[in-house]
This record gives structure tokens, sequence and C-alpha cells, in this order.
């Protein structure tokens, strides 16, 4: 489904922060992208949710190769893919219930499936009461929250996520990942990246461990919560 064969990737003159990078994830795989800071792990994610194109390799999203695909297609493909930033990036003229509703308005839903979508799914991750709040009277968390809500809605043939639970507490945490996994479950192919050890135990998915700009593959180990 996608494929990294012998990536590099640098800015400008500088060095390569990514090397020889070689993956693939296949349709409905799970993945946790690990690593120190400075390891290259947010150019990475860049790439997998095409912010950038690599300095040098064979990438190719859904049986499309990047190097030949012309910039009008970007778009399309774009569209498959939910991206969860540490930053958020919400609309802060918008509501919470605008924000997450805005991938199914774009893609033209009914006004009535677009608000039974949404409303089910903010009262999932715990903000049925904030649904007309703007992000600048949000907490992190709750930004967070309103992130990931955004980035699932639409159930994306690709997620990508960094540092998801970054800002919420442990009992969160877990129910996000719950929905991370269940999203999964139904064909999403996932990438979370994180430094929480503790869920990449629990969830036992393989891991993508990027070290001075090198990857290795290490596989899953058994989940340590039944739930997930």
């Amino acid at each position: 489904m996608i494929s990294f064969e012998n990536v590099g990737m640098r800015y400008g003159m500088g060095n390569e922060i990514l090397t020889d990078i070689s993956f693939s994830l296949e349709r409905s795989s799970f993945h946790f992208l690990v690593g120190p800071s400075g390891a290259g792990k947010t150019t990475l994610l860049k790439l997998l949710y095409l912010a950038h194109r690599p300095s040098r390799g064979l990438v190719n999203f859904f049986g499309k190769d990047l190097a030949t695909l012309e910039r009008s297609a970007l778009p399309r493909i774009r569209r498959r893919i939910g991206v969860v930033f540490q930053d958020f990036r919400l609309f802060e003229h918008l509501t919470a219930f605008e924000n997450v509703a805005l991938p199914l308005r774009l893609q033209g839903a009914k006004k009535n499936q677009v608000a039974d979508h949404v409303e089910e799914l903010m009262s999932w991750v715990g903000l049925e009461d904030r649904m007309h709040a703007r992000p600048a009277t949000l907490s992190g968390g709750e930004k967070q929250r309103v992130a990931i809500a955004r980035a699932i809605i639409n159930k994306p043939d690709l997620l990508v996520a960094d540092e998801p639970t970054g800002n919420v507490d442990a009992e969160m945490s877990k129910r996000l990942m719950h929905l991370f996994v269940a999203l999964n479950k139904e064909g999403t192919t996932t990438v979370v990246a994180t430094h929480d050890e503790s869920i990449v135990k629990s969830v036992g998915a393989p891991v993508l461990r990027l070290e001075k700009g090198h990857i290795h593959l290490q596989p899953g180990g058994k989940p340590i919560d039944p739930g997930f």
C-alpha cells in the first residue's frame, strides 16, 4: 500500500536527516514510530503525509509512484490521509464541532450525516459538552482530542499521528489508543509516533525505530492489555 525504498532526505545543502530508509506499510497494518529527539521522526512523518518529497529514493502511495506523480494529483492522495499534528493546527475561527466536521463537509456529506458522525465521535473522546467552544477556550488536552477526532472522522486509508497522547491523562490516553486500534481494525493503516513506551508495550504492534537517520523494524510483542 505504501512503500519507501532507499529514501534519503535533506534540507537544502545540509547533511541527510534520513538515510536509506526502506519499509512497507501494508493495508490495515499498525506501526509505532519511536526514536530519540533528533532522530528524524518529524521528517519521516512529513514524508508520510506528503508535506515533503524525498531528496532521493522511491516512494509509492496507494499504487502511485511519487516521483512521477503530477503535483495536481497530490491533493487527491492527501484526502486519503488523516493527520494528528503535535501542535493541533485547529482553525481558530471555527468551533470544535466545525473543526471536526470540516473533512466531511469538504467531501460533500449531507448535513444530518455530518451532525450524527461528529456528535458520536466527540462524545467518544469526551467532548460532548465542548462542541461549540472555540479553540482559544480549550485546554491542550481538549485541543488534542479535537485534532484526533478531525483526523479520523472520515475513516482515512492512512492515519499518521504525532504524539497523539502527549497532552492527555493516562485514562484518556488509553481510551484514544482504543479508538486508533478500532479504526485500524476497520482497515485504516496507522502510524503513531510516540515517546511513551508503555503505550507501545500495551498495544503490542510492530515498531519502526529511528536512530541517527536510519530505520529498524522491530516485531510486535504480545499486548499487555487484552482490551487491545
